[in-house]
């Protein structure tokens, strides 16, 4: 599949539901993507940093890849983290995923032994990863999490491997975008992982986003990314200023706390996060649910 047609758009970067005794809640899960599938968003990831992805086991990962693909219909991709600290375990992951149905796979960068992973380092992992998938690779940079940057260097090296399709850059730094876009050329999609800085991201080259925030307003975030694209410049810098604050909320500040504490707001409730996070506290959830009346008032 063509890698810019697949992945332009927004998606949605699917939190992982756990039953009260901790294991994987897939009836709870089912129940949000039907949700989420009814709404236009373009596609959606699973595994990803909101899905808690590094706190679930692999047999737990190879069921919520299974049950997300029988949700979701052909023609709407689904997007697998498979990301791991070796390239061996990346690699391995990457195939399972494939073969339970995942359209494509989102490899964040390792980062445990942080000062070795050097642009030569990063270009060989992904390389490895990306001529053994079955099918496209997508590079996710998330420095806050991992601790590592990737270079624009490296991706303009990566971006002439025919099985990468893009980028996911979390981070909020319009500049490094614009950088993505300029290395990777008119073939490569780069991806926003920010929906607090999504307008300005789209302005300087990026083809949409992987938004946090499209999990709890997926018609406002969808609403914003079709602004631009018919150039109704004023308009889209409304609704980003109006997204902004709760936007900022499940950020960094509350993440994956935050992000489920706002879905139970909005009706879509999928649990409490994994320990070793902890639920929301109160002052927490009046803050999201302060900013979300914010957005929803006349």
């Amino acid at each position: 599949m063509d890698g810019v047609s697949l992945l332009a758009g927004v998606y949605a970067p699917v939190p992982t539901p756990f039953t009260t005794r901790d294991t994987f809640d897939t009836e709870r899960f089912d129940a949000a993507l039907a949700r989420w599938v009814a709404s236009p968003l373009a596609g959606f990831v699973v595994l990803g940093s909101n899905g808690e992805a590094p706190y679930l086991d692999e047999d737990e990962s190879d069921r919520v890849i299974a049950a997300a693909r029988a949700a979701i219909p052909a023609g709407r991709p689904l997007i697998v983290g498979t990301g791991r600290e070796s390239t061996r375990a990346t690699i391995a992951a990457t195939k399972r995923a494939a073969a339970l149905g995942a359209d494509v796979a989102i490899v964040r960068t390792p980062g445990f032994f942080k000062l070795q992973m050097s642009t030569a380092a990063f270009v060989q992992h992904y390389t490895a990863v990306a001529d053994a998938s079955p099918v496209p690779v997508l590079l996710y940079n998330f420095t806050a999490v991992t601790g590592v940057n990737l270079a624009a260097e490296a991706v303009a090296a990566l971006a002439t491997h025919p099985n990468v399709a893009g980028i996911k850059e979390s981070g909020g730094d319009t500049a490094q975008i614009a950088d993505f876009v300029a290395a990777g050329g008119p073939a490569f999609t780069v991806l926003a992982g920010s929906a607090t800085s999504f307008y300005a991201a789209l302005c300087v080259g990026a083809r949409g986003g992987i938004l946090a925030l499209s999990c709890v307003l997926p018609e406002a975030c969808v609403q914003l990314f079709d602004l631009v694209q018919r150039g109704a410049h004023d308009d889209a810098r409304v609704l980003q200023r109006r997204l902004v604050p709760l936007s900022r909320l499940l950020g960094n500040r509350f993440g994956v706390p935050g992000l489920k504490a706002a879905l139970r707001l909005v009706g879509c409730d999928v649990g409490e996060p994994r320990p070793p996070l902890r639920p929301l506290d109160a002052d927490g959830r009046a803050a999201i649910e302060a900013a979300l009346h914010a957005i929803q008032a006349p």
